[in-house]
């Protein structure tokens, strides 16, 4: 059987500021956490106006870690010499859930294809390399519904098991939403669920 992959890369916070030249041209690399389309866009507008006199604003962005989406633009640049290589460091680092925009300030002198995939994947480099990539963990979340006279047979499984309550209700009865690692999640479901006056189920 093989084993459930239940981690995945991603960054933490904005990397720094990397710049990388070629013949007078000067490209400006940013790599961002992203969550949502709407955060890529946010960035990308946050990045547009930061550089408003450059021609070309060229991103690649991934999200998701089982249904993977993602998207590469050139922005004006010719066709496939600056999108794709950005988006090919992403891949390359094994990140997700991440925008990475190049900024180009034309310096008279045509790079050719080459020399702009060349230049474009090394700005997607640099900004990686500037980023603090961390391992995650692929999570899974089980609400828990249950009487006052189960808590502690509840919280013992919980500690035991070391999981995370992410919230809880405590009204007429305890509703819980615990995180559980995916590789770990079919067990723990049926420790649960093997529980006497305890509803678990999976919430998407």
């Amino acid at each position: 059987m093989s084993e459930i992959k239940d981690t995945y890369k991603t960054i933490t916070k904005a990397s720094e500021e990397t710049l990388f030249k070629d013949r007078n041209s000067k490209f400006f690399g940013y790599a961002f956490p992203v969550f949502s389309e709407d955060d890529v866009k946010e960035k990308l507008e946050l990045v547009k106006k930061m550089h408003h006199t450059a021609r070309h604003h060229c991103y690649a962005w991934q999200l998701g870690t089982e249904n993977i989406r993602f998207r590469a633009n050139d922005d004006g640049e010719p066709s496939n010499s600056a999108g794709m290589p950005i988006y090919g460091q992403i891949q390359s680092f094994d990140v997700t859930n991440v925008l990475i925009v190049s900024v180009r300030y034309f310096g008279g002198t045509k790079l050719g294809v080459g020399g702009l995939i060349n230049a474009y994947r090394t700005s997607a480099q640099m900004a990686l390399e500037a980023s603090e990539i961390i391992e995650k963990t692929i999570d899974v979340h089980y609400q828990l519904v249950f009487e006052y006279d189960m808590m502690n047979k509840v919280q013992r499984i919980i500690k035991e098991k070391n999981l995370d309550i992410i919230s809880q209700q405590l009204e007429m009865n305890c509703q819980y939403v615990i995180s559980v690692r995916k590789s770990d999640a079919t067990d723990i479901f049926s420790i649960f669920e093997a529980l006497f006056k305890v509803d678990v189920k999976e919430l998407e």
